[in-house]
């Protein structure tokens, strides 16, 4: 059988500071063999989709004290979320032509061993790149720790931090679905004009310019979506704001 190209990216070195293109570097290698050898649970996928992720930076450099995630390896593909095409399967619950979401390589040929770690893909009429956002974990962890953590209420103040990021944006567009008036957060003018106008928060403001962040922040005293940490100042004041009428659910 022919052998088949497959471009991979690949993390050169490891980080410090802020990544650029050049920590990392496309490279044509030899795919797996597209057929899973008989007796193999395995799969072989093609990558449609991929993630970029903000978690991944962190694996891009090298801790002497293991973390929840292993650190990316310099010379290895780098992994992340992706949507694929099942090319061949050794697997029961995978057949050829099934599409999938789950952890996969950044490159266009990926062999899985362990496929119970990929999800079958049900609703193919959707664009499959949702599978990478809203329906995969981003769209998961917007849902659960807006509805089973901070169980919000028709008429509630809602401010949700890093509001322009994948969890974020979900997080304030359910919130206005079930009829509270949201509040978001971001780092620049460009992020605050596309929550109001395209995702559609009732307010907005960019932290970086606010001279009295416990001002804004008043104007959301029921529930705080804190999302992610912006620096030291918001979370402490989102800290001081937190009375018998306000609560904080961190996702």
């Amino acid at each position: 059988m022919a052998t088949v190209s497959n471009r991979r990216v690949i993390l050169k070195r490891y980080v410090t500071g802020f990544p650029s293109e050049d920590d990392m570097e496309v490279v044509t290698a030899e795919a797996p063999p597209l057929a899973v050898p008989t007796g193999s649970s395995a799969v072989v996928v093609k990558n449609l989709y991929i993630s970029c992720d903000p978690y991944m930076r962190h694996r891009m450099t090298r801790h002497e004290v293991p973390n929840y995630v292993p650190d990316y390896v310099p010379g290895e593909v780098l992994t992340n979320y992706g949507v694929m095409k099942v090319i061949s399967s050794g697997h029961a619950d995978f057949k050829t032509g099934d599409f999938v979401w789950g952890l996969t390589g950044w490159e266009e040929y990926t062999l899985i061993d362990h496929p119970e770690t990929l999800s079958k893909i049900n609703h193919p009429e959707l664009p499959l790149s949702y599978y990478t956002g809203v329906m995969a974990l981003p769209g998961l962890t917007s849902y659960a720790g807006f509805f089973e953590v901070c169980k919000p209420k028709k008429g509630d103040y809602v401010f949700v931090s890093a509001a322009s990021g994948a969890v974020g944006q979900i997080v304030g567009q359910l919130a206005k679905i079930t009829g509270c008036y949201v509040v978001g957060s971001a780092g620049s003018d460009e992020k605050v004009n596309l929550l109001k106008t395209k995702f559609g928060f009732d307010d907005a403001f960019n932290y970086k310019k606010e001279p009295d962040l416990d001002a804004v922040l008043k104007r959301s005293t029921l529930i705080i979506i804190n999302k992610n940490n912006l620096g030291k100042s918001l979370p402490q004041r989102m800290l001081s704001l937190s009375d018998n009428n306000s609560y904080q659910c961190r996702l």
